[in-house]
């Protein structure tokens, strides 16, 4: 990542210099039409990272926890996300705080993709997939089971 002072805009939701990455490379974690841009990584003086996430209309991420946080701000698109056991109808600007361990899963619902900031530290732990127990008793929740994606 450079350490530019300045990064151009070059297209809707593309930076100058900035790859589009694969959004995970643990192939056993499932997700759908998404990938990631990392546009800040400055452990040094922040130790925080800025990415963007977007997924395509249909698209989903994994459903996972672990124990750092995430604060997110929708900037493209609509959709919805799965936080502990609340589901969310998120718009552009809308603003969510993922605590450390809850389960998490975002959509995208509309005919754009949705496009989110999410602000985490640089140094975090490795994210954890649901095991059967753990979609059962997500299941158990009739509308969180219909939501999740696995």
């Amino acid at each position: 990542m450079s350490q530019k002072t300045h990064i151009a805009r070059t297209d809707p939701f593309r930076w100058e210099g900035v790859p589009v990455l694969a959004y995970k490379e643990d192939p056993g974690s499932h997700f759908k039409s998404i990938s990631r841009q990392v546009l800040f990584d400055d452990g040094k003086h922040f130790g925080a990272q800025l990415r963007y996430f977007e997924i395509a209309p249909g698209g989903h991420s994994t459903l996972e926890r672990h124990d750092h946080a995430h604060s997110v701000m929708v900037i493209r698109g609509a959709g919805r996300a799965l936080v502990g056991s609340e589901i969310l109808d998120l718009r552009t600007h809308d603003l969510v705080r993922v605590p450390p361990q809850a389960w998490h899963q975002f959509r995208a619902t509309g005919d754009e993709p949705l496009g989110f900031l999410c602000l985490v530290r640089s140094e975090r732990d490795k994210p954890r997939m649901p095991t059967p127990e753990d979609l059962r008793e997500m299941g158990s929740d009739g509308n969180v089971g219909a939501f999740i994606r696995t």
